[in-house]
Protein backbone atom coordinates (compact mmCIF):
# COMPACT_ATOMS: atom_id res chain seq x y z
CA UNK A 1 0.00 0.00 0.00
CA UNK A 2 1.31 3.44 -0.98
CA UNK A 3 2.53 5.87 1.64
CA UNK A 4 2.99 9.51 2.27
CA UNK A 5 2.67 11.53 -0.98
CA UNK A 6 2.40 8.66 -3.25
CA UNK A 7 -0.78 7.82 -1.12
CA UNK A 8 -4.31 8.57 -2.98
CA UNK A 9 -3.01 9.48 -6.27
CA UNK A 10 -5.18 11.92 -8.32
CA UNK A 11 -6.62 9.79 -11.49
CA UNK A 12 -5.06 11.25 -14.56
CA UNK A 13 -4.46 7.36 -15.94
CA UNK A 14 -0.78 8.05 -15.49
CA UNK A 15 0.51 7.34 -11.93
CA UNK A 16 3.98 8.39 -12.73
CA UNK A 17 2.37 11.62 -13.60
CA UNK A 18 0.18 12.02 -10.99
CA UNK A 19 2.92 12.02 -8.67
CA UNK A 20 4.92 14.39 -10.38
CA UNK A 21 2.40 17.07 -10.83
CA UNK A 22 1.82 16.54 -6.97
CA UNK A 23 5.64 16.97 -6.13
CA UNK A 24 5.42 19.89 -8.89
CA UNK A 25 2.48 21.95 -6.91
CA UNK A 26 3.68 21.27 -3.23
CA UNK A 27 6.93 22.31 -4.45
CA UNK A 28 5.33 26.03 -5.12
CA UNK A 29 4.70 25.96 -1.26
CA UNK A 30 8.60 25.72 -0.60
CA UNK A 31 9.01 21.83 0.43
CA UNK A 32 12.00 19.98 -0.38
CA UNK A 33 12.49 16.13 -1.06
CA UNK A 34 13.37 15.68 2.14
CA UNK A 35 10.09 16.98 3.85
CA UNK A 36 7.85 15.25 1.23
CA UNK A 37 9.42 12.22 1.68
CA UNK A 38 8.59 11.65 4.93
CA UNK A 39 5.14 10.14 6.90
CA UNK A 40 2.15 12.64 6.37
CA UNK A 41 0.08 13.06 9.67
CA UNK A 42 -2.85 15.64 8.20
CA UNK A 43 -4.29 17.83 10.88
CA UNK A 44 -7.83 19.60 10.73
CA UNK A 45 -8.48 22.86 11.26
CA UNK A 46 -11.75 23.94 12.98
CA UNK A 47 -10.53 27.13 13.46
CA UNK A 48 -13.74 29.91 12.39
CA UNK A 49 -15.17 33.24 13.85
CA UNK A 50 -18.22 32.22 14.55
CA UNK A 51 -16.46 29.57 16.96
CA UNK A 52 -15.37 31.06 20.38
CA UNK A 53 -15.37 27.81 22.18
CA UNK A 54 -12.39 26.97 19.19
CA UNK A 55 -10.26 29.62 19.43
CA UNK A 56 -7.04 28.55 20.62
CA UNK A 57 -7.01 25.71 17.27
CA UNK A 58 -4.47 27.88 16.06
CA UNK A 59 -2.01 27.12 18.80
CA UNK A 60 -3.57 24.06 19.27
CA UNK A 61 -2.34 23.70 15.41
CA UNK A 62 1.54 25.10 15.78
CA UNK A 63 1.95 23.13 18.43
CA UNK A 64 0.73 19.51 16.55
CA UNK A 65 2.83 20.58 14.03
CA UNK A 66 5.92 20.58 15.92
CA UNK A 67 5.06 17.64 17.53
CA UNK A 68 4.66 15.85 13.74
CA UNK A 69 8.38 17.27 13.10
CA UNK A 70 9.96 16.50 16.23
CA UNK A 71 8.96 12.77 15.60
CA UNK A 72 10.13 13.27 12.18
CA UNK A 73 7.22 13.30 9.97
CA UNK A 74 5.64 16.01 7.94
CA UNK A 75 1.93 17.75 8.77
CA UNK A 76 -0.07 19.26 6.62
CA UNK A 77 -2.98 21.32 7.70
CA UNK A 78 -6.15 21.10 6.31
CA UNK A 79 -9.68 22.84 6.83
CA UNK A 80 -12.98 21.20 7.55
CA UNK A 81 -16.71 22.48 8.67
CA UNK A 82 -16.78 24.07 12.19
CA UNK A 83 -19.90 23.89 14.52
CA UNK A 84 -20.60 26.18 16.91
CA UNK A 85 -23.40 25.67 19.25
CA UNK A 86 -25.05 28.96 19.35
CA UNK A 87 -24.29 29.80 15.88
CA UNK A 88 -25.47 27.44 14.19
CA UNK A 89 -29.35 27.39 12.25
CA UNK A 90 -31.23 25.43 13.13
CA UNK A 91 -29.32 23.55 15.20
CA UNK A 92 -25.76 22.09 15.91
CA UNK A 93 -27.30 18.59 15.40
CA UNK A 94 -28.40 19.52 11.86
CA UNK A 95 -25.06 19.87 10.92
CA UNK A 96 -23.62 16.95 12.86
CA UNK A 97 -23.33 14.02 10.02
CA UNK A 98 -22.72 17.11 7.51
CA UNK A 99 -19.53 17.50 8.85
CA UNK A 100 -18.71 14.23 9.54
CA UNK A 101 -19.26 13.49 6.14
CA UNK A 102 -16.63 16.76 5.12
CA UNK A 103 -14.18 15.30 7.73
CA UNK A 104 -14.43 11.77 6.02
CA UNK A 105 -13.94 12.96 2.20
CA UNK A 106 -11.04 15.16 3.53
CA UNK A 107 -9.08 12.37 5.14
CA UNK A 108 -9.49 9.76 1.81
CA UNK A 109 -8.96 12.58 -0.43
CA UNK A 110 -5.83 13.72 0.73
CA UNK A 111 -2.48 12.07 1.11
CA UNK A 112 -2.18 11.38 4.89
CA UNK A 113 -1.02 8.53 6.70
CA UNK A 114 -2.58 9.29 10.51
CA UNK A 115 -4.57 12.53 11.27
CA UNK A 116 -5.24 14.59 13.86
CA UNK A 117 -8.42 16.14 14.41
CA UNK A 118 -9.11 18.72 16.96
CA UNK A 119 -12.58 20.05 18.11
CA UNK A 120 -14.97 20.57 20.85
CA UNK A 121 -18.20 22.54 20.98
CA UNK A 122 -20.53 20.95 20.02
CA UNK A 123 -21.06 17.87 17.78
CA UNK A 124 -17.53 18.39 16.60
CA UNK A 125 -15.70 15.85 18.43
CA UNK A 126 -18.29 13.26 17.92
CA UNK A 127 -18.64 14.12 13.83
CA UNK A 128 -14.79 14.03 13.77
CA UNK A 129 -14.67 10.43 15.68
CA UNK A 130 -17.36 9.16 13.32
CA UNK A 131 -15.35 10.36 10.24
CA UNK A 132 -12.43 8.81 11.71
CA UNK A 133 -14.23 5.20 12.13
CA UNK A 134 -15.24 5.72 8.53
CA UNK A 135 -11.90 6.25 7.13
CA UNK A 136 -10.49 4.16 9.68
CA UNK A 137 -7.01 5.91 9.27
CA UNK A 138 -4.76 6.12 12.98
CA UNK A 139 -5.99 8.89 14.37
CA UNK A 140 -5.33 10.80 17.25
CA UNK A 141 -8.35 12.92 18.87
CA UNK A 142 -7.30 16.59 20.36
CA UNK A 143 -10.00 18.24 21.99
CA UNK A 144 -10.10 22.49 22.39
CA UNK A 145 -10.73 21.92 26.00
CA UNK A 146 -12.84 23.77 28.48
CA UNK A 147 -13.10 27.16 29.59
CA UNK A 148 -11.73 28.74 32.86
CA UNK A 149 -14.42 29.94 35.98
CA UNK A 150 -16.44 33.20 35.57
CA UNK A 151 -17.01 35.17 38.76
CA UNK A 152 -19.74 37.94 39.42
CA UNK A 153 -20.68 39.30 43.07
CA UNK A 154 -18.82 36.45 44.61
CA UNK A 155 -20.23 33.63 42.98
CA UNK A 156 -18.51 31.04 40.64
CA UNK A 157 -19.96 31.09 37.28
CA UNK A 158 -19.97 28.23 34.76
CA UNK A 159 -21.61 28.26 30.96
CA UNK A 160 -24.27 27.21 30.25
CA UNK A 161 -25.61 25.75 33.91
CA UNK A 162 -25.23 29.03 35.62
CA UNK A 163 -26.41 30.71 32.34
CA UNK A 164 -29.71 28.76 32.62
CA UNK A 165 -29.85 29.34 36.31
CA UNK A 166 -29.82 33.08 35.98
CA UNK A 167 -31.85 33.29 33.00
CA UNK A 168 -34.72 31.69 34.83
CA UNK A 169 -33.57 33.98 37.85
CA UNK A 170 -34.29 36.84 35.19
CA UNK A 171 -37.41 35.03 33.68
CA UNK A 172 -38.87 35.05 37.48
CA UNK A 173 -38.25 38.81 38.25
CA UNK A 174 -35.32 37.91 40.47
CA UNK A 175 -32.58 39.57 38.54
CA UNK A 176 -33.19 42.57 36.95
CA UNK A 177 -31.94 43.86 33.11
CA UNK A 178 -28.81 45.61 34.57
CA UNK A 179 -27.95 42.61 36.34
CA UNK A 180 -28.34 40.30 33.43
CA UNK A 181 -26.61 42.16 31.29
CA UNK A 182 -23.36 42.35 33.93
CA UNK A 183 -23.76 38.42 33.89
CA UNK A 184 -24.05 37.87 30.17
CA UNK A 185 -20.48 39.18 29.99
CA UNK A 186 -18.83 37.04 32.77
CA UNK A 187 -20.55 33.62 32.11
CA UNK A 188 -18.01 32.91 29.36
CA UNK A 189 -14.36 34.50 30.35
CA UNK A 190 -12.05 32.38 27.92
CA UNK A 191 -12.30 31.00 24.52
CA UNK A 192 -12.64 27.01 25.12
CA UNK A 193 -15.70 24.65 25.75
CA UNK A 194 -18.38 24.86 27.98
CA UNK A 195 -16.78 24.49 31.82
CA UNK A 196 -19.05 22.15 32.90
CA UNK A 197 -20.58 18.72 31.67
CA UNK A 198 -22.38 19.84 28.93
CA UNK A 199 -21.85 17.62 25.69
CA UNK A 200 -18.44 19.29 24.88
CA UNK A 201 -17.29 17.93 27.94
CA UNK A 202 -18.90 14.70 27.66
CA UNK A 203 -17.54 14.22 24.40
CA UNK A 204 -14.16 14.96 25.06
CA UNK A 205 -14.13 12.42 28.43
CA UNK A 206 -15.92 9.64 26.52
CA UNK A 207 -13.26 10.24 23.91
CA UNK A 208 -10.54 9.80 26.45
CA UNK A 209 -12.34 6.50 27.80
CA UNK A 210 -12.63 5.27 24.09
CA UNK A 211 -8.53 5.12 23.94
CA UNK A 212 -8.38 8.17 20.85
CA UNK A 213 -6.78 10.65 22.73
CA UNK A 214 -4.11 11.32 24.90
CA UNK A 215 -5.13 10.50 28.96
CA UNK A 216 -5.81 14.16 30.74
CA UNK A 217 -6.64 15.83 27.13
CA UNK A 218 -10.12 16.09 27.79
CA UNK A 219 -9.79 17.69 30.75
CA UNK A 220 -6.88 20.38 30.87
CA UNK A 221 -8.73 24.09 30.34
CA UNK A 222 -8.68 25.51 26.95
CA UNK A 223 -6.13 28.83 27.99
CA UNK A 224 -3.38 26.95 30.09
CA UNK A 225 -0.35 25.62 28.59
CA UNK A 226 -0.64 22.34 29.63
CA UNK A 227 -3.42 21.86 26.50
CA UNK A 228 -0.33 23.67 24.60
CA UNK A 229 1.91 20.51 25.50
CA UNK A 230 -0.83 18.11 25.22
CA UNK A 231 -1.11 19.15 21.24
CA UNK A 232 2.40 18.88 21.14
CA UNK A 233 2.76 15.31 22.74
CA UNK A 234 -0.52 14.63 20.47
CA UNK A 235 1.51 15.33 17.43
CA UNK A 236 4.08 13.41 18.27
CA UNK A 237 1.96 10.30 19.10
CA UNK A 238 0.48 10.74 15.34
CA UNK A 239 3.70 10.74 14.13
CA UNK A 240 4.18 7.41 15.47
CA UNK A 241 1.38 5.97 14.53
CA UNK A 242 2.30 7.26 11.09
CA UNK A 243 5.22 4.85 10.87
CA UNK A 244 3.89 1.89 12.25
CA UNK A 245 0.63 2.27 10.59
CA UNK A 246 -1.81 2.04 13.66
CA UNK A 247 -3.53 1.86 15.88
CA UNK A 248 -6.71 2.48 13.74
CA UNK A 249 -10.03 3.15 15.13
CA UNK A 250 -11.16 -0.22 14.45
CA UNK A 251 -8.37 -1.89 16.32
CA UNK A 252 -9.16 0.43 19.61
CA UNK A 253 -13.18 0.42 19.27
CA UNK A 254 -13.57 -2.81 20.83
CA UNK A 255 -16.82 -3.80 22.80
CA UNK A 256 -14.84 -3.41 25.73
CA UNK A 257 -14.42 0.04 24.66
CA UNK A 258 -17.93 0.99 24.14
CA UNK A 259 -18.73 -0.30 27.15
CA UNK A 260 -15.78 1.71 29.03
CA UNK A 261 -16.88 4.54 27.30
CA UNK A 262 -20.31 4.27 28.65
CA UNK A 263 -19.65 3.58 32.51
CA UNK A 264 -17.44 6.92 31.91
CA UNK A 265 -20.64 8.29 30.99
CA UNK A 266 -22.72 7.49 33.68
CA UNK A 267 -20.24 8.13 35.93
CA UNK A 268 -19.01 11.86 35.14
CA UNK A 269 -22.97 13.01 35.40
CA UNK A 270 -22.75 13.33 31.23
CA UNK A 271 -24.88 14.66 28.75
CA UNK A 272 -27.94 13.02 27.45
CA UNK A 273 -26.17 13.73 23.51
CA UNK A 274 -23.20 11.92 24.86
CA UNK A 275 -25.47 8.14 24.19
CA UNK A 276 -27.01 9.79 20.96
CA UNK A 277 -23.13 10.36 19.25
CA UNK A 278 -21.81 7.55 21.16
CA UNK A 279 -24.94 5.72 19.24
CA UNK A 280 -23.65 6.95 16.41
CA UNK A 281 -20.33 6.34 16.84
CA UNK A 282 -20.79 2.62 17.51
CA UNK A 283 -23.27 2.31 14.54
CA UNK A 284 -20.08 3.42 12.51
CA UNK A 285 -18.29 0.01 13.09
CA UNK A 286 -19.92 -3.22 13.59
CA UNK A 287 -21.06 -2.72 16.83
CA UNK A 288 -24.53 -1.26 18.40
CA UNK A 289 -25.17 0.34 21.68
CA UNK A 290 -28.01 -1.48 23.02
CA UNK A 291 -30.38 0.65 24.89
CA UNK A 292 -31.18 -1.92 28.00
CA UNK A 293 -28.10 -2.89 28.19
CA UNK A 294 -26.86 0.84 29.16
CA UNK A 295 -29.80 1.21 31.61
CA UNK A 296 -28.50 -1.69 33.07
CA UNK A 297 -25.22 -0.42 33.45
CA UNK A 298 -26.06 2.90 34.90
CA UNK A 299 -27.95 1.12 37.80
CA UNK A 300 -24.38 -0.09 38.78
CA UNK A 301 -22.37 2.88 38.13
CA UNK A 302 -22.23 5.57 40.55
CA UNK A 303 -21.80 9.07 39.48
CA UNK A 304 -18.51 10.15 40.99
CA UNK A 305 -17.95 13.61 39.36
CA UNK A 306 -18.92 16.28 41.52
CA UNK A 307 -19.83 18.43 38.72
CA UNK A 308 -22.06 20.83 37.65
CA UNK A 309 -25.09 20.39 36.35
CA UNK A 310 -25.44 16.80 38.45
CA UNK A 311 -23.41 18.35 41.08
CA UNK A 312 -21.22 21.32 42.19
CA UNK A 313 -17.90 21.66 40.82
CA UNK A 314 -16.57 22.83 37.30
CA UNK A 315 -14.41 21.38 34.89
CA UNK A 316 -10.74 22.93 36.29
CA UNK A 317 -11.58 21.22 39.26
CA UNK A 318 -12.38 17.87 37.95
CA UNK A 319 -8.49 18.45 36.22
CA UNK A 320 -6.63 19.31 38.91
CA UNK A 321 -8.14 16.26 40.88
CA UNK A 322 -6.78 14.23 38.31
CA UNK A 323 -9.33 13.80 35.29
CA UNK A 324 -10.56 10.82 33.71
CA UNK A 325 -7.29 8.55 34.71
CA UNK A 326 -8.19 8.98 38.01
CA UNK A 327 -12.15 8.69 37.73
CA UNK A 328 -11.30 5.60 36.25
CA UNK A 329 -9.13 4.60 39.18
CA UNK A 330 -12.11 5.02 41.60
CA UNK A 331 -14.16 2.85 38.99
CA UNK A 332 -11.97 0.06 40.11
CA UNK A 333 -13.32 -3.15 38.29
CA UNK A 334 -16.37 -1.65 36.49
CA UNK A 335 -14.03 -0.41 33.76
CA UNK A 336 -11.75 -2.77 31.36
CA UNK A 337 -8.09 -1.65 32.25
CA UNK A 338 -6.89 -4.15 29.10
CA UNK A 339 -8.92 -1.74 26.29
CA UNK A 340 -5.95 -0.36 24.28
CA UNK A 341 -5.36 2.96 23.61
CA UNK A 342 -3.74 5.33 20.92
CA UNK A 343 -0.62 4.82 21.98
CA UNK A 344 -0.31 1.59 22.12
CA UNK A 345 -0.10 0.85 26.30
CA UNK A 346 -3.58 -0.07 27.90
CA UNK A 347 -5.80 1.44 30.71
CA UNK A 348 -4.49 -0.49 33.36
CA UNK A 349 -0.94 1.34 32.68
CA UNK A 350 -2.76 4.97 32.33
CA UNK A 351 -4.87 4.75 35.69
CA UNK A 352 -1.08 3.37 37.26
CA UNK A 353 -0.01 6.44 36.83
CA UNK A 354 -3.23 8.60 37.96
CA UNK A 355 -2.15 11.59 40.01
CA UNK A 356 -2.98 11.02 43.85
CA UNK A 357 -4.42 14.75 44.57
CA UNK A 358 -4.51 14.96 48.93
CA UNK A 359 -8.01 16.52 49.96
CA UNK A 360 -9.82 16.43 46.53
CA UNK A 361 -13.35 16.03 46.55
CA UNK A 362 -14.48 16.54 42.62
CA UNK A 363 -13.62 12.72 42.23
CA UNK A 364 -15.67 10.86 45.22
CA UNK A 365 -14.52 7.35 45.58
CA UNK A 366 -16.94 4.21 44.83
CA UNK A 367 -18.07 4.28 48.87
CA UNK A 368 -18.95 7.57 48.78
CA UNK A 369 -20.79 8.44 45.36
CA UNK A 370 -22.77 11.68 43.96
CA UNK A 371 -25.49 9.17 43.35
CA UNK A 372 -25.21 5.50 43.88
CA UNK A 373 -26.46 4.87 40.52
CA UNK A 374 -25.61 6.70 36.99
CA UNK A 375 -26.08 10.06 35.25
CA UNK A 376 -29.16 8.60 32.68
CA UNK A 377 -31.92 5.92 32.85
CA UNK A 378 -33.69 4.58 29.68
CA UNK A 379 -37.41 4.94 30.06
CA UNK A 380 -39.72 2.90 27.58
CA UNK A 381 -43.55 2.79 27.94
CA UNK A 382 -46.73 3.19 25.80
CA UNK A 383 -45.12 7.04 24.94
CA UNK A 384 -41.37 5.72 24.15
CA UNK A 385 -41.98 2.25 22.43
CA UNK A 386 -38.09 2.59 21.23
CA UNK A 387 -37.03 4.13 24.48
CA UNK A 388 -36.52 7.90 25.33
CA UNK A 389 -33.61 8.82 28.34
CA UNK A 390 -34.19 11.33 31.52
CA UNK A 391 -30.77 12.55 33.10
CA UNK A 392 -32.26 11.60 36.66
CA UNK A 393 -29.05 13.05 38.21
CA UNK A 394 -30.08 16.73 37.85
CA UNK A 395 -33.74 16.14 37.95
CA UNK A 396 -35.97 17.15 41.39
CA UNK A 397 -36.24 13.88 43.38
CA UNK A 398 -39.73 14.48 44.00
CA UNK A 399 -40.79 14.45 40.10
CA UNK A 400 -39.44 11.28 39.38
CA UNK A 401 -42.69 9.58 40.57
CA UNK A 402 -45.32 12.09 39.00
CA UNK A 403 -48.61 11.52 37.54
CA UNK A 404 -50.09 15.13 35.67
CA UNK A 405 -52.30 16.80 33.04
CA UNK A 406 -50.46 17.15 29.72
CA UNK A 407 -50.35 20.63 28.87
CA UNK A 408 -49.15 20.39 24.51
CA UNK A 409 -47.09 22.08 22.50
CA UNK A 410 -47.54 21.13 18.72
CA UNK A 411 -43.94 22.60 18.03
CA UNK A 412 -40.98 24.20 18.93
CA UNK A 413 -42.36 27.75 17.40
CA UNK A 414 -46.06 26.79 18.95
CA UNK A 415 -44.59 26.60 22.89
CA UNK A 416 -42.18 30.42 22.16
CA UNK A 417 -45.48 31.80 21.30
CA UNK A 418 -47.55 30.15 24.22
CA UNK A 419 -45.27 29.49 26.94
CA UNK A 420 -45.42 33.10 28.89
CA UNK A 421 -48.77 33.79 27.54
CA UNK A 422 -51.00 34.61 31.01
CA UNK A 423 -53.48 32.96 29.43
CA UNK A 424 -51.97 29.52 29.18
CA UNK A 425 -54.00 27.01 31.36
CA UNK A 426 -51.24 25.60 33.17
CA UNK A 427 -50.27 24.82 36.73
CA UNK A 428 -47.29 23.30 38.46
CA UNK A 429 -48.74 19.49 38.81
CA UNK A 430 -49.03 19.58 34.74
CA UNK A 431 -46.75 17.68 32.42
CA UNK A 432 -45.26 20.06 29.71
CA UNK A 433 -45.51 17.85 26.31
CA UNK A 434 -43.36 19.42 22.97
CA UNK A 435 -43.58 17.63 19.93
CA UNK A 436 -42.45 18.07 16.36
CA UNK A 437 -39.29 18.55 17.56
CA UNK A 438 -37.05 15.56 16.94
CA UNK A 439 -34.75 14.49 14.47
CA UNK A 440 -37.71 15.21 10.96
CA UNK A 441 -39.44 17.57 12.92
CA UNK A 442 -37.76 20.57 14.01
CA UNK A 443 -35.66 19.69 11.82
CA UNK A 444 -32.30 18.81 13.54
CA UNK A 445 -33.45 17.76 16.99
CA UNK A 446 -32.72 20.87 18.27
CA UNK A 447 -31.81 21.24 22.19
CA UNK A 448 -35.63 22.18 22.91
CA UNK A 449 -36.37 19.88 25.13
CA UNK A 450 -35.64 21.92 28.31
CA UNK A 451 -38.95 23.83 28.44
CA UNK A 452 -38.87 26.50 30.26
CA UNK A 453 -41.14 27.26 33.08
CA UNK A 454 -43.80 28.80 32.05
CA UNK A 455 -43.33 32.80 33.31
CA UNK A 456 -46.78 32.91 35.50
CA UNK A 457 -45.12 29.80 37.37
CA UNK A 458 -41.39 30.91 37.41
CA UNK A 459 -42.61 34.10 39.01
CA UNK A 460 -44.31 32.17 41.78
CA UNK A 461 -41.36 30.13 42.61
CA UNK A 462 -42.10 26.77 40.39
CA UNK A 463 -38.59 25.61 39.78
CA UNK A 464 -39.13 22.28 37.98
CA UNK A 465 -42.05 20.69 36.03
CA UNK A 466 -41.64 17.49 34.38
CA UNK A 467 -41.15 18.19 30.99
CA UNK A 468 -41.55 15.35 27.87
CA UNK A 469 -39.87 15.62 24.49
CA UNK A 470 -38.70 14.31 21.44
CA UNK A 471 -36.04 16.91 21.35
CA UNK A 472 -32.33 16.95 23.29
CA UNK A 473 -31.23 19.22 25.99
CA UNK A 474 -27.97 20.64 26.44
CA UNK A 475 -25.63 18.74 29.21
CA UNK A 476 -25.10 21.70 30.80
CA UNK A 477 -29.30 21.77 31.76
CA UNK A 478 -30.89 20.65 34.65
CA UNK A 479 -34.37 19.55 35.58
CA UNK A 480 -36.70 16.65 35.44
CA UNK A 481 -36.72 16.19 31.41
CA UNK A 482 -37.70 13.01 29.39
CA UNK A 483 -35.95 13.50 25.82
CA UNK A 484 -35.55 11.58 22.89
CA UNK A 485 -38.79 10.06 22.62
CA UNK A 486 -38.72 7.68 20.15
CA UNK A 487 -40.01 7.41 17.72
CA UNK A 488 -40.49 10.82 17.01
CA UNK A 489 -43.95 12.55 16.84
CA UNK A 490 -43.28 13.34 13.07
CA UNK A 491 -42.87 9.88 12.06
CA UNK A 492 -45.76 8.82 13.91
CA UNK A 493 -44.75 8.42 17.11
CA UNK A 494 -47.18 7.81 19.85
CA UNK A 495 -46.24 11.52 20.94
CA UNK A 496 -48.87 12.61 18.05
CA UNK A 497 -50.99 11.16 20.03
CA UNK A 498 -50.92 13.37 22.79
CA UNK A 499 -53.54 15.78 23.76
CA UNK A 500 -53.89 18.58 26.67
CA UNK A 501 -55.74 17.08 29.17
CA UNK A 502 -54.29 13.49 29.03
CA UNK A 503 -53.02 12.22 31.99
CA UNK A 504 -49.33 11.02 31.51
CA UNK A 505 -47.27 9.04 33.99
CA UNK A 506 -43.38 9.05 35.08
CA UNK A 507 -42.22 6.46 36.93
CA UNK A 508 -38.09 6.65 36.63
CA UNK A 509 -37.87 3.80 39.38
CA UNK A 510 -39.43 1.55 36.99
CA UNK A 511 -38.29 2.89 33.69
CA UNK A 512 -41.87 4.01 32.49
CA UNK A 513 -42.87 7.02 30.22
CA UNK A 514 -47.08 6.02 29.75
CA UNK A 515 -49.92 7.84 28.27
CA UNK A 516 -53.25 7.19 30.26
CA UNK A 517 -55.25 6.71 27.68
CA UNK A 518 -56.87 3.72 26.35
CA UNK A 519 -55.57 1.69 23.40
CA UNK A 520 -59.10 2.03 21.75
CA UNK A 521 -58.80 6.20 21.74
CA UNK A 522 -55.19 6.07 21.02
CA UNK A 523 -55.94 4.09 17.52
CA UNK A 524 -59.24 6.28 16.86
CA UNK A 525 -56.63 9.61 17.34
CA UNK A 526 -53.97 7.78 14.97
CA UNK A 527 -56.43 6.90 12.16
CA UNK A 528 -57.26 10.23 12.11
CA UNK A 529 -53.64 11.14 11.33
CA UNK A 530 -53.09 13.05 7.89
CA UNK A 531 -49.57 11.64 6.55
CA UNK A 532 -47.53 14.97 5.43
CA UNK A 533 -45.35 14.70 2.37
CA UNK A 534 -41.81 16.49 2.36
CA UNK A 535 -42.10 20.12 3.79
CA UNK A 536 -40.79 22.75 2.31
CA UNK A 537 -37.65 23.10 4.31
CA UNK A 538 -36.40 19.69 2.33
CA UNK A 539 -37.10 20.94 -1.05
CA UNK A 540 -33.54 20.61 -1.94
CA UNK A 541 -29.72 20.27 -1.27
CA UNK A 542 -28.81 18.98 2.00
CA UNK A 543 -31.89 19.60 3.67
CA UNK A 544 -33.32 16.90 1.31
CA UNK A 545 -30.71 14.59 2.16
CA UNK A 546 -31.10 15.16 6.02
CA UNK A 547 -34.85 14.52 5.88
CA UNK A 548 -35.17 11.43 3.73
CA UNK A 549 -32.17 9.61 5.21
CA UNK A 550 -32.11 10.58 9.03
CA UNK A 551 -32.35 7.67 11.64
CA UNK A 552 -34.50 8.01 15.09
CA UNK A 553 -32.50 8.96 18.21
CA UNK A 554 -31.86 5.12 19.09
CA UNK A 555 -30.40 4.62 16.13
CA UNK A 556 -27.84 8.25 16.93
CA UNK A 557 -29.68 10.05 14.31
CA UNK A 558 -26.94 9.17 11.49
CA UNK A 559 -27.85 8.75 8.08
CA UNK A 560 -28.84 5.22 7.54
CA UNK A 561 -26.39 4.88 4.54
CA UNK A 562 -23.38 5.60 6.82
CA UNK A 563 -23.70 2.88 9.10
CA UNK A 564 -21.45 -0.04 9.28
CA UNK A 565 -22.51 -3.07 8.32
CA UNK A 566 -22.34 -5.28 11.77
CA UNK A 567 -25.63 -5.66 14.25
CA UNK A 568 -23.91 -7.29 17.22
CA UNK A 569 -24.99 -4.67 20.35
CA UNK A 570 -22.79 -4.12 23.33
Amino acid sequence: MADGLRKGLTSYGDAGFSLFLRKAFIKAAGYSDDALDRPIVGITNTYSDYNPCHGNVPALIEAAKRGVMLAGAMPMVFPTISIAESFSHPTSMYLRNLMAMDTEEMIRAQPMDAVIVIGGCDKTLPAQIMAAVSADLPTVVIPVGPMVVGHHKGEVLGACTDCRRLWAKYRAGEIDDAEIEAVNGRLAPSVGTCMVMGTASTMACVTEALGLSLPMSATIPAPHAERVRSAEASGKCAAEMAKRKGPRPSELLTPAAFRNAQVVLQAIGGSTNGLIHLTAIAGRTSYRIDLDAFDALGRQVPVLVDLKPSGAHYMEHFHHAGGVPKLMKQLGDLIDLDAKTITGVTLREVVAGAEEVPGQDAIRPRDNPIRPEGAMAVLSGNLAPRGAVIKHSAASERLLQHTGRAVVFESVEDMTLRIDDPALDVSADDVLVLRNAGPKGAPGMPEAGYLPIPMKLARAGVKDMVRISDARMSGTAFGTIVLHITPESAVGGPLALVRTGDQIRLDVAKRRIDLLVDDAELERRRTAIVESGRPDWAERGYARLFHDRIMQADDGCDFDFMRGNGKTSI
